[in-house]
């Protein structure tokens, strides 16, 4: 990775750190803690969006969102993406030693053919993870 990348890198994860404590600070901090995330682990990027987003249909008296609060989702939207990446990659490489086939993962996933699915499980592979997905 070049010096620019890196920077780049470092100035996103900051960023997405940043609008962690902002969203954790207006409330989320009170959601229910996931069984499968160790103990005083924050909540995940899509849970902290989702909390956003349920605050802004009036749910039990939250404040609505202000626009702090929904660019701070927007931040977190590319790690909600990785979290989803690295979900799905769990699952396929369960899923296979689990004993599922190709075809069956490809049809479940709404592929046209097994090597697509394949491929689908080299691609999320072989992405960069950042340090949401870690």
């Amino acid at each position: 990775m070049n010096q620019s990348a890196a920077t780049h890198d470092a100035a996103a994860t900051s960023l997405q750190t940043q609008a962690t404590r902002l969203l954790l600070d207006r409330g989320a901090s009170d959601l229910p803690a996931r069984p499968w995330l160790r103990q005083q682990q924050p909540p995940s990027a899509m849970d902290l969006i989702q909390h956003v987003l349920w605050r802004s249909r009036g749910q039990d008296n939250a404040p609505a969102p202000d626009t702090l609060d929904l660019r701070a989702a927007l931040t977190l939207v590319s790690a909600a993406r990785g979290e989803m990446d690295a979900v799905e990659t769990a699952l396929l490489f369960l899923a296979r030693a689990e004993g599922l086939t190709w075809p069956h993962i490809a049809e479940s996933l709404g592929l046209r053919s097994a090597q697509a699915a394949q491929q689908r499980l080299d691609r999320l592979a072989d992405r960069p993870r950042t340090a949401a997905t870690q």
